[in-house]
C-alpha cells in the first residue's frame, strides 16, 4: 500500500472516529495502533497530527504495558475555589438564615477568605437540602 493511500485512510478513520470521541482520544487511539505495529515516532506525529513528545510518552508507556492509562483523557482546568470549604459553607447555609446570594457570598469571603460570584452560590444552593 503506498504512503498517500495509508494517510488517506488515517484521514478518514480519524474523521469517523471523531463522531464519537474527543480530538485528543482520537489521535492517542490511532497513534498507539501505529506504534504498536513499528511505525516510528516520527511518521505517528505525521500521520494522527500528536506532536512529538506526546508520541515518545505514548510508546514509553506502551513498553511499560500500561494502555488503560492512555485512553483516559482529563480536562487540566482549575480547581474549584470552594472543593476543600464546600461541605463546611453547605452546613453554614442551611444551619443560618441566608436571604440572598450576596449575604451567603459575603460570608464566604468573610469566614473563608474567598471571594465567589453570584453564579458560583447559585450551583452550591443546588446542593443543599433547601435546594436555593
Amino acid at each position: 500500500m503506498s504512503s498517500t493511500k495509508a494517510e488517506e485512510i488515517i484521514k478518514k478513520i480519524m474523521k469517523f472516529l471523531r463522531l464519537f470521541m474527543s480530538e485528543t482520544l482520537v489521535k492517542r487511539i490511532l497513534s498507539i495502533l501505529l506504534l504498536s505495529v513499528g511505525v516510528s515516532n516520527s511518521r505517528v506525529t505525521e500521520l494522527t497530527g500528536l506532536c512529538a513528545r506526546s508520541v515518545h510518552s505514548l510508546k514509553k508507556e506502551l513498553e511499560k504495558g500500561e494502555i488503560e492509562r492512555l485512553l483516559k483523557v482529563g480536562g487540566g482546568g482549575r480547581k474549584r475555589k470552594l472543593e476543600n470549604i464546600e461541605e463546611a459553607v453547605i452546613a453554614e447555609i442551611e444551619k443560618k438564615d441566608y436571604h440572598s446570594r450576596q449575604q451567603i457570598a459575603d460570608m464566604i469571603e468573610e469566614k473563608h477568605g474567598i471571594k465567589v460570584s453570584l453564579m458560583s452560590v447559585g450551583r452550591l444552593l443546588k446542593k443543599t437540602k433547601s435546594n436555593g
